[in-house]
C-alpha cells in the first residue's frame, strides 16, 4: 500500500511554501486500485499524474467532509471531464450520496464557475460513508469514523497489505476526549495522518483569537493521541495557511517531544507502508 501526499494545507491554499500550499487531497493506492482521500486543490496535480497515464481511469473517491476547502479542487480533476473515466465518490453520512453531488453541482454553477457538473462526461456513483460501516474496495478495506469537526466530519481507516493507513482531517480532538470508539477504529495505525493545525498558544487564544470549537487540533495534541493510539508514525496534517515552513517545521520538533516519529505532511511524499522506503 502506496500512500502520497498532494495537499497539505487547511482552509485555504497558498503560495511559496516547500512543505506545500495546496489544501486536502491524499491519494491511496494498492495492486492497481486508486483511492483518493479529498478534493482540495492538491487534486489538480494528482489529476496530471493520471492523465499522463493515458486512459481508461478508474478512481474511488472518499470525501472527508463538505467544506470548501475539501471540495474545491474537483472542478479542475481532468479525468473526470473524460467519458472513459470511472469515478465511485462516497460523501459522509446518511444521505452523503446526495449532500456530496448537490455540493459538488452547486460550486460549478454560475456565478462560481463557467463549466457545470453535467459537462463532466466521466461515469460518476455516488454512495454514503457511515460510521463504522466498511467499504470494500478491491485490497481496501476502508471503515469510516466520526469525528468532532463542525457540521460533522469523517476520518478513514484504510486496511489492505497487512497494513493501516488512517486519514483524519479536520477533528479537534485531544487525548482526554479521545473516545473508546475512535481510539479503537484508529489503533495501531502504521501511519497516522492527523489534523494539527494549531499551536497550544492559538488553540487557547494566549496569541491572536481563541480557536477552541473551531474544529481543529493542536500538534501537541495530535502527539499525545499517536501515542495513546500506539500508531507507529504520526503526520501533522492540515496546516494552517497563516504558517511559514519554520513555524510548521518548529511544531513537528515541539510534538516529537510527545511522540517522536512525528513529521509534517508534505506534498509529493510517499509513504510505502510496510518499507522504510520513501520519499
Amino acid at each position: 500500500m502506496e500512500v502520497r501526499f498532494f495537499g497539505v494545507r487547511g482552509s485555504i491554499a497558498v503560495s511559496g511554501s516547500r512543505i506545500g500550499g495546496n489544501t486536502a487531497c491524499v491519494e491511496v493506492t494498492s495492486q492497481g486500485h486508486r483511492l483518493i482521500l479529498d478534493a482540495g486543490t492538491g487534486i489538480r496535480t494528482l489529476s496530471e499524474i493520471m492523465m499522463r497515464e493515458g486512459p481508461p481511469q478508474k478512481a474511488t473517491m472518499f470525501f472527508s467532509h463538505l467544506h470548501w476547502d475539501h471540495v474545491q479542487g474537483f472542478p479542475f480533476f481532468t479525468p473526470a471531464y473524460l467519458g472513459s473515466t470511472e469515478l465511485m465518490m462516497y460523501g459522509p453520512g446518511a444521505n452523503g450520496d446526495q449532500a456530496l453531488q448537490s455540493v459538488l453541482a452547486k460550486q460549478m454553477e454560475p456565478p462560481n464557475f463557467p463549466v457545470p457538473l453535467s459537462v463532466l462526461r466521466s461515469k460518476m456513483a455516488f454512495g454514503s460513508a457511515m460510521h463504522g460501516q466498511p467499504i470494500e474496495v478491491g485490497p481496501f478495506k476502508v471503515t469510516p469514523i466520526d469525528v468532532p469537526h463542525p457540521q460533522g466530519c469523517l476520518a478513514y481507516r484504510v486496511e489492505a497489505d497487512g497494513h493501516t493507513f488512517v486519514y483524519a482531517t479536520d477533528v479537534e480532538l485531544s487525548r482526554d476526549g479521545l473516545t473508546a470508539d475512535v481510539g479503537r477504529l484508529m489503533e495501531g495505525a502504521d501511519a497516522l495522518c492527523l489534523d494539527a493545525q494549531y499551536t497550544p498558544d492559538e488553540y487557547s487564544g494566549k496569541v491572536g483569537i481563541p480557536k477552541k470549537g473551531w474544529g481543529h487540533s493542536t500538534m501537541v495534541d495530535a502527539a499525545q493521541v499517536a501515542t495513546a493510539v500506539e500508531a507507529r508514525r504520526l503526520l501533522l496534517f492540515h496546516h494552517d495557511p497563516a504558517h511559514n515552513d519554520d513555524l510548521v517545521e518548529n511544531m513537528a520538533e515541539e510534538a516529537r517531544n510527545h511522540f517522536f516519529a512525528t513529521e509534517p505532511a508534505r506534498e509529493g511524499k510517499r509513504l510505502v507502508l510496510g518499507r522504510t522506503a520513501s520519499e
